[in-house]
């Protein structure tokens, strides 16, 4: 089974997190972190789906993207691979944008320059993205691939990291076919964490919002910001990242 046609953006999102449990939905300004990420995707012409898990947890997703038009569906809540797969068979998705719901500040130039990037090769075996050389922060991550990829790796995946990750199987070229193309930029400003996984990333990330209007800015203007000030960096910069 191969879609040709529409790309489409899938965000993960569920309300369980160790480190801070619901964040996503953790208000700054009185709005959800959730709702900013989704406003700066926007500009985007591309659709965006919501996939979230069924359990009763995440009903307050559920709820938030009806009352928002947010198109949504609901899978496994381990099995992330398999929710993507049947989320994109479900909407008939050809390009799949992998994003995370925990990127409030997520760039959606970015993101249009992967997908730009990705469309002209027309090469349905190519994984683009910028997390494996990292040069950008953050949290303004992406992987982009094909139907095609994320089928055969939801039908041949045994490894449980490789179901709970989504991507691993394509990336780690199980499949022997994958062709890796990663997005970089002249600066590396991977060391900036722009992410929501800890009350130290939700702190850092408050303060860029409320103080800098982060939200109303683009990812160079926010590692200005952060280049500027640099004790910025010191509230999360201790953190480390869970390891896929």
């Amino acid at each position: 089974m191969i879609f040709n046609g529409e790309v489409g953006i899938i965000i993960q999102a569920r309300m369980g997190s160790t480190r801070l449990p619901s964040k996503i939905m953790l208000n700054v300004q009185g709005k959800p972190l959730f709702k900013y990420q989704l406003e700066r995707l926007s500009s985007l012409t591309y659709p965006v789906y919501i996939a979230t898990t069924t359990n009763p947890n995440d009903k307050t997703i559920v709820d938030f993207a009806i009352s928002n038009n947010h198109r949504y569906f609901q899978g496994s809540e381990d099995n992330v691979l398999e929710r993507y797969f049947e989320c994109a068979k479900f909407f008939k998705i050809g390009t799949i944008v992998r994003i995370t719901s925990d990127c409030p500040l997520i760039d959606a130039d970015i993101i249009n320059q992967g997908i730009s990037e990705f469309l002209e090769a027309q090469n349905p075996q190519l994984f683009l993205s910028n997390t494996l050389e990292r040069t950008f922060p953050r949290g303004c991550d992406f992987e982009i691939f094909s139907f095609e990829q994320l089928q055969f790796a939801y039908e041949n995946a045994t490894e449980v990291s490789d179901k709970e990750h989504v991507t691993p199987y394509i990336w780690k070229n199980k499949s022997g076919r994958t062709i890796i193309r990663q997005l970089k930029q002249d600066k590396d400003s991977s060391t900036y964490r722009l992410t929501l996984d800890t009350p130290e990333d939700l702190e850092l990330l408050s303060i860029l919002i409320e103080k800098y209007k982060a939200h109303t800015l683009n990812m160079d203007q926010i590692c200005d910001v952060m280049g500027n000030n640099p004790s910025l960096s010191l509230i999360n910069g201790h953190i480390e990242q869970k390891k896929a």
